[in-house]
Formats: structure tokens, sequence, C-alpha cells
């Protein structure tokens, strides 16, 4: 301070302009600190959710803007000093791997003045990868005049490297037992498709890692896929929270499937994720077509050698035995009818198919006919496919489900097939 009340003492043209010059000069140091101090309270208060604040500039053009402020978090995340950055662009942190086309969202978002939210690959100071998470908000001034951007930035590798074991273990994806009824993915707010079930995965015809490579709407049909991508360009809760969606999905192998979709918004660490429960519409379609084609009552309506009836009651709690089966049973299976009422179904079920086989059962008992496809056993030791439609059979005072009749088919189209 001595030396600056001298500087300030040599440049007065008398006592009095050094005691104004004085207390202006300490004026603004006061304003200083206490900018300094409320900065610092900011950092603090957000240092839980945030790992780096990051401002810059409002330049948009080539080299794009330019850094004017990092924080402490910033430093330790990227590797880069404030001096080996301030007056750089953020292009500094961004690669190979970088997601151009979530660069030219993210810069479009800003054109237009607004909040942008989203992540992609960036780069430390020693090459090292990790994937930054942005949270971007316009800074104005009294007048309301845009001036800077604050971007609020997190470090989410980690979270991203265990996002399913995150679904698995928390919501246990695959395992719970009513989300393992449904056809189930989960969409991030930028339409990538982070986790996916496997009853997903066989209405699509896609593996795990090949879905996660794909946008959600990539899966769609052609005329679909701008509607639908455009829900993704400003992210709205509102558009994916209890929502119902009729749409076509082209599978691998090109054929459409009519579907409709739940969609509900959950909270996994931090990030918001739209989980979708899809309904296979082109597979009700079909087995409703068969069934008014046949034109009989239930307990008549296959009649082919390639169809069988049953009756299924609950046994021990835990299991189901066949209380009759119809005579094409035999011919399909090998198994006679006397057989088949002590017959284990899981000796008749491929194990592949045993879990959505009894959840499908499980369905019926709870008062709602159902349909579903699964393999069993053929009389040649092999598996034959089959579109099961089963429907309760209510006590007298229709308060109880005593048992399940069913009435399978081997006649499944080429269509369905490949669905």
């Amino acid at each position: 301070m001595d030396n600056l009340e001298q500087k300030i003492k040599s440049l007065a043209k008398d006592d009095q302009s050094f005691e104004e010059l004085k207390s202006i000069f300490e004026k603004i140091t006061q304003e200083r600190d206490q900018a300094r101090d409320s900065l610092k309270l900011l950092e603090r208060a957000i240092r839980s959710d945030y790992d780096s604040i990051l401002i810059t500039d409002l330049n948009l053009e080539k080299p794009g803007p330019k850094i004017v402020y990092v924080n402490d978090g910033f430093t330790k995340m990227t590797g880069y000093t404030r001096d080996e950055v301030i007056g750089k662009t953020p292009r500094i942190l961004q690669g190979e791997k970088t997601d151009r086309k979530v660069l030219d969202k993210l810069k479009q978002r800003l054109k237009e003045g607004k909040t942008f939210f989203g992540h992609t690959v960036n780069y430390r100071k020693d090459g090292t990868e990790f994937i930054n998470q942005w949270d971007i908000h316009p800074l104005t001034n009294e007048k309301g005049e845009l001036t800077h951007w604050v971007s609020y930035q997190h470090d989410i590798t980690e979270r991203k490297r265990s996002e399913k074991k995150v679904v698995d273990s928390e919501m246990e994806f695959d395992q719970l037992l009513e989300e393992s009824k449904k056809t189930l993915v989960d969409v991030d707010e930028q339409g990538n498709i982070t986790t996916s079930n496997k009853a997903f995965r066989d209405l699509t015809g896609y593996a795990d890692e090949e879905l996660k490579k794909l946008k959600v709407w990539e899966i769609l049909e052609d005329e679909l896929v701008e509607s639908f991508k455009h829900k993704f360009d400003s992210f709205k809760p509102s558009d994916f929270d209890n929502r119902t969606f009729e749409l076509v999905i082209k599978n691998k192998k090109g054929s459409s499937v009519e579907v409709k979709v739940n969609s509900r918004l959950l909270n996994v660490q931090g990030q918001q994720i739209a989980r979708m429960a899809f309904e296979n519409k082109s597979l009700q379609k079909r087995i409703m077509a068969m069934l008014s084609k046949r034109n009989a009552d239930f307990d008549r309506v296959f009649e082919q050698d390639k169809d069988f009836n049953y009756k299924l009651v609950p046994h021990n709690g835990d299991s189901y035995l066949f209380e009759y089966v119809s005579d094409s049973f035999s011919k399909i299976t090998g198994i006679t009818a006397d057989e088949a009422v002590t017959l284990k179904l899981e000796d008749l079920i491929h194990e592949d198919d045993l879990e959505k086989f009894f959840d499908h059962l499980e369905t019926v008992l709870e008062g709602k006919p159902n349909t579903e496809q699964f393999r069993i056993r053929s009389k040649d030791g092999g598996y034959v496919e089959v579109i099961d439609y089963a429907k309760p059979d209510w006590d007298a005072d229709r308060t109880t489900v005593e048992a399940i009749k069913g009435a399978t088919s081997t006649e499944i189209s080429s269509e369905y097939k490949s669905n």
C-alpha cells in the first residue's frame, strides 16, 4: 500500500488531489476485494455440483470466444494454469473424439442467446481424455444486455463408465420384476441410447453396444426421424414425463414394427433420463387378426394340427400344472395328455424364454389377457416357436383367477419372426 500511495502522490498535482485519488483507489480496491470474496463464496456454494467454472466473451466466430476467467476447479480438472488459458478459446480442450454435432448444437444455442446442457469428450493438458458435462448460461449487465457466457463444468467420466452398473444396481434394469416385464430403453438429453434391456434388443435386433452408438431417432422410420429428433434440439422434461407416442421402428433387418411408447423421466446421478417402455403394436395386430380369422369361441379358437389349447392351474404357489391339453399338443411335442398333467413347464419351455413365459402367466393371473411368443420343445428333440394367447379363468364371483386358459399356435409368419 505504501508503494501505491507513493505512486499516487507522484501523480497528484497537490495534496487535495492526492487525497481524492487515494480515496478512489481505496474504493476500487475494496470493491475488487468484495467481488473476489463473493466469487469465492459462489464457487464454494456450487462446488459439490460442478468441478470447474469458465467464463468467456461473446465472440462466436473463429477462433471462437476467448476465456476471461477460470477457477481453481478448472485448473485441477484440465491441468492448465490460468495464465495458459486466459485469452485462449475453449477449443484447446477439444480433440479427435470430441462430438462435432454436440459442438454445433452448442454454437447454435449460444447464437440464440439460450442456455445449453450437454456433454462430450474433452482433453486435458497431458492429452488424456475425460467426459466434460457443460451447463452454460448467459451473463447480462444491469441493462439486460448479454455480455459473457459462464460455463459450469463437471467431469462425468467415471459416471459414464459405470452408468450401466448404476442403472443395474440402483434400478436393476434387467432384473427388477416390474421393469423386466417391459421392453425398455433409457435415453439421455441428447438422444443417446444409454441402456437397453434384452426385450428391447430382441425387438430391434441390435446388440447392446450397437444401440449405444445410435441416437434414439436413428431406429425410427425415415418420415418420423426429423419430428422426433426435434424434441432433443431443446430437451424439455414436459415432452418426456408421462408421455405417450405412436411410432414405427425400423429394426436391424429393415422390417417395420409399429410401437406404442410410454415415457417417464428418471434422475440418474444428477442426469435426467427418459425411460421409454415399448409395446409391439404390430404383433398385437397380427394376433388379433389371426384370432378374428378363426372366428370361433376361445375354447375352439384353434383347430389345426399346428395348434393346441390348454388349461393351467397354479400349484404350490410358485409353479403350474396342466389340467388338460388338446390332442394336437401330443402331435407337436410328442408328449401325451396323460404325461402333460405331470409335466414341469421348465422341461417344456426353452431355458432362454422361461423368464418371459412365467411373466406372461403372472400377467394373466393378475386378471389381464396376454399374448407372448416363446419356444417349446418339439417331438424331434428341437424347439418350435409359438404364439400363445392366454386369458384368466375366474371363480364364480369373478374375484379370483383360478386358472389360465390358453390357445397356442405354431403358425408364426415370416414377418413376425423378422420382428
